[in-house]
């Protein structure tokens, strides 16, 4: 089975921030689970490199578009990097291999009778790189994302039909009703398409940064119809020689809410006059938030995580974010966020488990974990938590598939607690009270780690090595999969405790 996930693609006016982090963490962690399905996955990122908002932030620092998607390009791969995301590519809308792709595709949507000349007049915001609708606009005619007032523009393009899909796009939401979720945005996006679908622009006659349009070269093509083509441009050439469309499409996608009308209803429609396949589903989470408002790069309030990276860890920042903020809502965040789950949860629960239980291993059994049963009570409460992690990600919940690994977190350590192997060590009599004991914390931490490496693939990675253990495989993940006889290694702290009032960004 195959499994296509994609993240947005990102502007590179402006260096990353933690929403980029997110979206794309977000798509690693589904990747990886996938991974340990057996699944054959290809995860796709990359940068949106064309548009007014490339262009004008160019003009600003006095250098050229292609001077600064260079640059900004460059350091959104090292943040794909220093997060530990498994991409299989990056694309670059600027490739010239997507640019003769995007080409073709915008051909046939011609070809197929889906393109006529027009006159766009309305408001336009150059940061969305969006035409509003009066419905849209706030306080008059402010963008509701970047709050500046917008101007009437006048423009000669070419159009797209988007009107000719208002009865196919709604058939498609009556009958896929998980195509789009949550199911708030699925209502949203519906309500959008039920208000009556509006032609929209193709092209744009006063920017030069994009790609020509291929019957009129006096004008590029609406950077929006560039972008989303990315998803389906990116499998004909992410391998030299090797075309994966018919191995991988159609796409699972991840996206933010401000971007749902572009990939909800313009994206299928644009598919359908293609002659292409729809995305398989569309996830849509919410912001992350400072400050009651989302986190945006033309509102400066930012969190960086390199800066955040440096202090607490990329584990921390990959875990903080999907336990702090329910993915698929509004959050908001704080530096004193992260450095408290760090300490009470990731130190205290799960570093402090895991070097308790080793030690233990080491000292009471020669470092060898010990053959044995699962005490039935803990048997019992931990049943099960592979099957429900693995349906709650099939649903995209990340967060609630963290929510049952941590609650079997905790349940060790309240088995811990109650079972006192320190004292069983005392006295020989409780000698098989105590193996099964160990072998039940040897096992069970070697099965949260299992289904907690998506989220934590380096600490998850470093305790399961210790445990002598390196299968990643669901199959193996159940608890009691694995018998005792494995050599513990040694293992530092996992998440060494940390002052309070540390500051991990600013």
């Amino acid at each position: 089975m195959s499994f296509y996930i994609t993240t947005p693609i990102y502007y590179v006016n402006a260096a990353p921030h933690l929403g980029h982090a997110y979206s794309t963490i977000g798509a690693d962690i589904l990747a990886r689970h996938h991974r340990q399905r057996g699944e054959d996955v290809f995860f796709l990122t990359g940068t949106d490199e064309h548009g007014e908002p490339v262009a004008q932030a160019a003009e600003r620092l006095g250098t050229s578009p292609r001077e600064l998607a260079d640059k900004n390009s460059e350091r959104f791969r090292d943040l794909v990097q220093r997060i530990n995301a498994t991409n299989d590519f990056f694309i670059r809308t600027s490739d010239p291999e997507h640019v003769a792709a995007v080409q073709r595709v915008v051909q046939q949507i011609h070809d197929n009778g889906f393109v006529f000349e027009g006159t766009y007049e309305g408001y336009y915001c150059p940061r969305c790189a969006d035409f509003k609708t009066d419905a849209e606009l706030i306080d008059g005619n402010k963008c509701p994302i970047h709050l500046i007032e917008l101007e009437r523009e006048k423009e000669d393009n070419w159009f797209f039909k988007l009107s000719a899909f208002q009865e196919p796009l709604e058939k498609l939401y009556a009958e896929r009703r998980d195509w789009v979720t949550p199911e708030s945005r699925y209502n949203e996006a519906l309500s959008f398409i039920k208000q009556g679908l509006q032609d929209i622009s193709l092209s744009r006659s006063r920017i030069s940064w994009g790609v020509p349009v291929p019957w009129d070269e006096s004008q590029v093509i609406y950077v929006w119809i560039d972008a989303l083509l990315n998803y389906y441009t990116a499998l004909s050439y992410a391998r030299p020689g090797e075309d994966l469309t018919g191995r991988y499409w159609p796409a699972r996608h991840l996206i933010g809410k401000d971007i749902l009308k572009f990939h909800a209803v313009i994206w299928p429609a644009m598919l359908m006059a293609a002659g292409i396949e729809v995305p398989k589903s569309i996830f849509i989470h919410g912001y992350l938030l400072m400050d009651e408002h989302k986190m945006s790069k033309s509102l400066g309030n930012v969190i960086d995580p390199f800066e955040v990276m440096d202090r607490f860890g990329t584990d921390t920042l990959r875990y903080y974010i999907f336990r702090e903020v329910r993915f698929g809502n509004d959050g908001s965040i704080s530096a004193a966020g992260f450095e408290e789950r760090y300490n009470s949860e990731l130190a205290n629960e799960y570093g402090n488990l895991a070097s308790r239980s080793l030690a233990m291993i080491g000292r009471y059994r020669d470092g060898v974990v010990p053959d044995g049963s699962l005490p039935e009570g803990l048997a019992g409460d931990l049943a099960g938590v592979d099957r429900r992690v693995c349906e709650r990600l099939d649903a995209v919940d990340i967060s609630g598939a963290l929510d049952e690994i941590w609650e079997a977190v905790r349940r060790l350590n309240r088995f811990v607690q109650d079972e006192e192997p320190w004292k069983l060590a005392k006295d020989e009599a409780n000698a098989e009270r105590l193996d099964q004991v160990l072998y039940a914390l040897a096992e069970g931490l070697r099965s949260v780690s299992v289904l907690l490496h998506p989220y934590m693939p380096e600490s998850a990675g470093r305790l399961l090595d210790a445990l002598g253990q390196d299968d990643l495989s669901i199959e193996n993940a159940a608890l009691g999969s694995v018998g005792g006889g494995a050599q513990v290694g040694d293992l530092a702290p996992l998440f060494p405790r940390i002052e309070a009032g540390g500051e991990a960004a600013a």
